[in-house]
């Protein structure tokens, strides 16, 4: 049940806030969001704050992409509306809190279908339309960078010395950020449970705990976020980006996935010689059919497909195995409860709610039509002759998403068209622009 605005207010004066971060994700999942003061927060409530459709569809570099409904429309409104039940006090941020907002239609009665939110939500209902429900685990890497006049790029990655990777303290850390971040984050009611120094010089990983699918993916958002924010008060940036420099390695998005029936009951858990059930099979078949597809979610940059490679970690062949971290659906040891899938494909730039939504969909898809699984990996994987391989850039990745008829269903038409329309427009911009690489590698001697 919601709670009474009136009540809200009163509590947060009472802490001393008085100011109510509303934030929503757009379709890359940037936080869009508005500072409304908290004597104002009913009349959010009430009536929704005024936001242009066309924010979902405009790009890093504050282009605004033709996408229907958007610019056609006239630049229309949307009203984002306040989830009282996701209020947290800012820990970082003086006198401030934040809370998730819900986008709707400018009739205010419909959700907006390209709406991060929802798109997850459709997902998730179809999915319960077999009984069916998603508990998901995610797992960011991120890299941690300081100013730097000399780079290129102007930023270098902070504490930047090698054979860090599963460290803690100051040997890799010599400031304690993930000390900070953690206990910042733990303050702020998202679940974190542990992070520690991963490969690359600065960079870092933090896990969440599981959830059902949406409340994960809602911490998931605000995470990236918050270790942003966190970041520029150190005078650093946290970059999510899947391959930030050449000579390091990239950042997953890695999603640990169960599934439950109406009683509670894992139902990936089986008898059968792996320890898993028929269902966990179709679902694990389901993912591997669509992962071309899924590719364009959880993968959904230029830079994306900088990531892949043998021998990086990051697979770049649709199979799956056992305990195998070499495998794009690796299968943990745990049985009973803990049985699940870990899909290594994301990389930290996804939008957690698309690349989430793009997973139960596909389960979904496996479970509905008994999908079938190959044998899994044995070994170290990474060999073309035994698996198909995944696109090799965006823009194939997007063509395999727009062939995908199936997935187009359950994840929605109007928001494919949209998503497929803005990351085609990403492509255009990129395959026009000339690159320090190619003036390095041409100019002098052509």
């Amino acid at each position: 049940m919601s709670r009474p605005v009136e009540d809200v207010v009163r509590e947060l004066t009472a802490d001393g806030i008085d100011v109510v971060r509303v934030s929503y994700p757009d379709l890359i999942g940037i936080e869009r969001a508005r500072d409304v003061l908290v004597e104002r927060l009913p009349g959010a409530v009430g009536h929704g704050l005024s936001f242009c459709r066309a924010v979902y569809h405009t790009t890093p570099q504050g282009d605004t992409v033709e996408v229907p409904g958007g610019m056609d429309a006239g630049l229309p409104d949307i009203r984002v509306r306040p989830d009282l039940s996701t209020v947290a006090k800012i820990p970082w941020e003086e006198g401030v809190a934040s809370c998730l907002g819900e986008a709707y239609e400018p009739s205010g009665d419909d959700l907006c279908p390209e709406g991060p939110r929802e798109v997850l939500r459709r997902a998730l209902a179809k999915l319960g339309e077999l009984g069916l429900n998603v508990v998901a685990g995610p797992e960011f890497e991120y890299y941690l960078c300081e100013p730097d006049p000399a780079s290129p790029t102007g930023w270098r990655p902070y504490a930047d010395a090698p054979g860090n990777v599963y460290t803690s303290s100051r040997k890799g850390d010599p400031d304690g950020h993930v000390l900070r971040v953690l206990r910042h984050l733990r303050d702020f009611g998202l679940d974190v449970t542990m992070g520690n120094h991963e490969f690359g010089g600065g960079q870092f990983e933090i896990n969440l705990h599981h959830s059902d699918a949406l409340d994960a993916a809602d911490r998931a958002f605000r995470f990236k976020t918050a270790v942003q924010e966190i970041a520029r008060t150190e005078g650093r940036l946290a970059t999510f980006m899947a391959k930030p420099f050449n000579d390091q390695d990239g950042s997953g998005f890695h999603v640990h996935l169960s599934c439950l029936d109406a009683d509670g009951r894992n139902v990936f858990e089986g008898s059968q010689g792996d320890g898993l059930s028929e269902t966990a099979h179709h679902a694990i078949g389901g993912v591997l059919e669509h992962a071309p597809a899924l590719a364009a979610l959880l993968n959904p940059t230029i830079n994306s497909y900088k990531r892949f490679g043998p021998d990086s970690l990051a697979p770049w062949l649709i199979d799956w195995g056992l305990d195998n971290r070499s495998s794009m659906v690796r299968i943990p040891p745990e049985r009973g409860a803990a049985t699940r899938m870990e899909v290594r494909l994301g990389d930290a730039s996804a939008n957690p709610y698309l690349g989430i939504a793009g997973l139960v969909a596909a389960v979904y898809l496996g479970v509905r039509d008994k999908a079938s699984t190959p044998p899994p990996l044995e070994g170290y994987g990474y060999d073309a002759a035994k698996s198909p391989a995944l696109p090799r850039d965006l823009s194939a990745a997007l063509d395999a998403l727009a062939a995908d008829e199936a997935l187009v269903e359950v994840l929605g038409e109007q928001f494919v068209t949209a998503f497929l329309t803005y990351k085609r427009d990403e492509v255009r911009r990129f395959s026009r622009h000339v690159t320090d690489w190619e003036f390095r590698e041409y100019s002098y001697h052509l």
